[in-house]
């Protein structure tokens, strides 16, 4: 045991060695919740007996996974057999691969992402419903449908308050009956089915509560009602649940996830043990002072006063740059001075920002300075478009009734089977209830019923021949054979090698694929594919590029680095425009914000514009309010100078509704929003001069004017500014 409880300090040690029933543990940022999980198993394992395979612990990355399990290994010496830890989907799609008799899909299905599921809730708009895809998105209609799945409300159950309510249900219902009739599942099913499957069989539920004894969660605070109430199934029985999350760093709320879980934790487990993780081991105290004083202001938490012994480190710089030009150039010419004369790695700096439009400034500052970088969220990897379509020939091979996948590949390379053609085979697919698939077989055994003839006929029926080849060797190949047979024989190499650098390129990727099947030679096609499926963006984050790292704030989530620069801290960008009037949208801001300051191991630098490029203007959005809430004596910064700074006087100097002219005083005074009130409001009937007359769906308060949502009778939702939309009531 001295082993396992070696380097812990004794709120780890506390939460190690926490007796049976339900733990939460909630870890402040950097105080080695990871440790404390990997250690928790060691001990479950070697000091209480728990026979590894009776152990099941859920994350939210497959890196995190494969961390955990690593650091497993390594403290029991290989003692892991039969040990579980993957990432919630991915036991779930376990789970349901097992369970697929009980389900109306089979157990090879497949799992759509996200532009699988975008195509396919085009066709459930555009052919089911006969709707316009401009005026219900499909990417609107699948966050309402993924939101709902998040909450386990089944189509049925859809709340129904408006008409745009009843198209999102008669969606949803439809959505539903073509991933059933593709053999597909999307990211959120996987949870949903997995909830239904031990709802409507107890029997199944009572194998998996007698087979795991201990159930562990990390980034408790990330899961969403599914998450939370699959976990409750799986531990009613023994109540052996460890959970390790902080409120603060709960951000994902965008995508179902409900920090309150933690409250709900404590309402259903009245015996719940509770251990604070309050030292950091990552942040200087400068640091962790100045990000708890910011997250302080939030309510409904759990206060943590966080502690560090690596003392107290530099102040925060705070800097306000003339525009985003000149706050790119600052960041470039601190990180190059900061490695030149501070011995400072360029790995490990880091930019992170609120939104994706921010990093064009800042990579272009980058450019200017002939210096590398590594931009996290920009394409992955798995989906650039050759890889999608070699990976869709293996979804196409592993489940032929996968539609949208076979429309993918039908002409890619191009093989004569046209937009007539493939119309034709859409409307034999539609009259005889089969898939794509299941038509073109039969033209290939009885070509003398088929709908069509000639070239057509027989460009379709080499494709289905292709096909069945594949689906004939499939379990006897290794996926890299397979991989590289598809690519022979349709001619994949030369479709993209066309001579310029790109196509190249695009062929050096689809190389780089086969060299990452042959990881997989082992593994059948089923579970190679969800292997991919599953891959996060921080599973793709390369590990060996000594560059500085351009980042939304979201993404930084469980990385760390000597020096972090937060920039763009300003009204309606940090907190964001969408968020200034939702009490629980500002929270998570603020949480946002707080996740950002404790990234960083030695310096903070905190920046915002004095006036920014945004909405087609150039326009002044004030100080954030965030800002008021580091105290004074924590930070150092620099006043700008020449025309910036007297602009600056010239502005309103009242600061923004709801921020901080009571809070800590700054180096200097702070510019205003310019916000005026709000002259439109929900449900208001308004009309413009070219779309005509339409209702008001929301207003909200931009930094010098009102941006207002409208559903117009004839032309759908418009977003418009109020100062230009000249926008005239038709109600008082």
């Amino acid at each position: 045991m001295s082993h396992i409880l070696d380097g812990l300090n004794s709120a780890q040690r506390q939460a190690v060695t926490a007796t049976d029933g339900p733990v939460l543990v909630l870890a402040g940022p950097g105080s080695g919740k990871t440790r404390v999980l990997t250690r928790r198993i060691a001990y479950l394992i070697q000091e209480m007996g728990v026979p590894p395979w009776r152990i099941m612990a859920m994350t939210f990355t497959n890196k995190a996974a494969r961390e955990m399990l690593n650091r497993v290994t390594t403290v029991l010496e290989g003692n892991t057999k039969g040990l579980i830890i993957g990432t919630f989907h991915k036991i779930c799609a376990m789970i349901l691969r097992r369970e697929a008799s009980f389900l109306p899909i089979a157990n090879d299905y497949v799992i759509f992402d996200t532009a699988d599921q975008r195509a396919l809730m085009k066709l459930v708009l555009i052919e089911d419903l006969n709707l316009s895809d401009k005026q219900y998105t499909p990417q609107m209609v699948l966050g309402k449908v993924s939101n709902a799945k998040n909450d386990l409300i089944h189509p049925e159950n859809y709340p129904i308050n408006s008409y745009r309510d009843e198209i999102i249900q008669r969606a949803y219902q439809r959505y539903q009956l073509r991933l059933v009739a593709n053999n597909a599942v999307d990211f959120d099913d996987l949870l949903m089915r997995a909830v239904m499957l031990f709802e409507q069989q107890p029997t199944v539920l009572q194998r998996y509560q007698t087979s795991y004894d201990h159930m562990l969660v990390d980034e408790f605070q990330d899961t969403n009602l599914a998450q939370y109430r699959l976990v409750q199934q799986l531990v009613e029985r023994h109540q052996n649940i460890f959970c390790v999350g902080d409120e603060d760093q709960s951000i994902y709320r965008w995508r179902g996830a409900d920090y309150r879980n933690v409250r709900r934790l404590r309402e259903d487990f009245p015996d719940l043990q509770s251990i604070l993780l309050e030292q950091n081991y990552r942040s200087t105290q400068t640091i962790l002072d100045a990000a708890r004083a910011v997250i302080d202001k939030n309510p409904h938490r759990t206060k943590k006063a966080l502690f560090t012994d690596r003392g107290d480190g530099v102040k925060l710089m705070l800097h306000e740059a003339h525009d985003e030009v000149e706050e790119g150039q600052f960041v470039v010419e601190t990180i190059a001075t900061l490695t030149a004369t501070d011995d400072i790695d360029p790995g490990e700096c880091a930019v992170m920002y609120r939104t994706n439009a921010q990093s064009r400034a800042i990579e272009e500052a980058f450019v200017r300075a002939n210096l590398a970088y590594r931009l996290i969220g920009a394409t992955q990897f798995y989906r650039r478009k050759e890889i999608k379509d070699v990976l869709a020939y293996l979804r196409v091979v592993h489940n032929p009734d996968d539609d949208i996948s076979m429309l993918r590949i039908i002409n890619t390379p191009t093989r004569g089977i046209g937009k007539k053609t493939l119309e034709t085979l859409q409307a034999w697919a539609n009259n005889t209830q089969g898939s794509l698939y299941r038509v073109i077989e039969a033209m290939v055994d009885t070509p003398e019923q088929a709908p069509l003839s000639g070239r057509a006929l027989n460009s379709v029926r080499r494709f289905g021949e292709l096909l069945r080849g594949w689906q004939d060797v499939k379990a006897e190949l290794p996926v890299n054979d397979l991989i590289q047979l598809i690519l022979d024989e349709t001619g994949f190499q030369d479709s993209l090698i066309d001579g310029t650098d790109e196509g190249n390129d695009r062929w050096g990727n689809v190389e780089e694929f086969v060299n990452v099947s042959v990881d997989f030679a082992d593994v059948p096609l089923a579970e190679f594919l969800t292997e991919l499926a599953l891959v996060s963006e921080v599973d793709d984050l390369p590990e060996d590029v000594n560059a500085p790292s351009l980042m939304t704030l979201h993404a930084a989530k469980g990385l760390e680095f000597d020096v972090v620069f937060l920039v763009g801290l300003e009204e309606g960008i940090l907190p964001h425009i969408n968020s200034i009037d939702d009490p629980e949208q500002m929270a998570e801001e603020r949480r946002l914000f707080y996740v950002g300051m404790t990234r960083a191991r030695e310096r903070l630098y905190l920046l915002y514009a004095f006036e920014r490029f945004r909405y087609g203007s150039r326009d002044q959005f004030g100080v954030s309010r965030f800002l008021a809430d580091v105290p004074s004596e924590l930070l150092v910064g620099n006043r700008p100078l020449g025309g910036a700074r007297q602009r600056r006087e010239a502005a309103v100097t009242a600061w923004p509704s709801g921020g901080g002219r009571n809070g800590p005083d700054l180096p200097f005074d702070l510019p205003n929003n310019g916000a005026r009130q709000r002259v439109f409001h929900s449900g208001e009937r308004v009309v413009h001069a070219k779309y005509g007359e339409g209702i008001v769906i929301e207003s909200k308060l931009r930094t010098s004017d009102e941006e207002v949502s409208v559903m117009f009778d004839d032309f759908g939702m418009k977003h418009l500014l109020a100062s230009l939309a000249k926008l005239r009531k038709l109600d008082g």
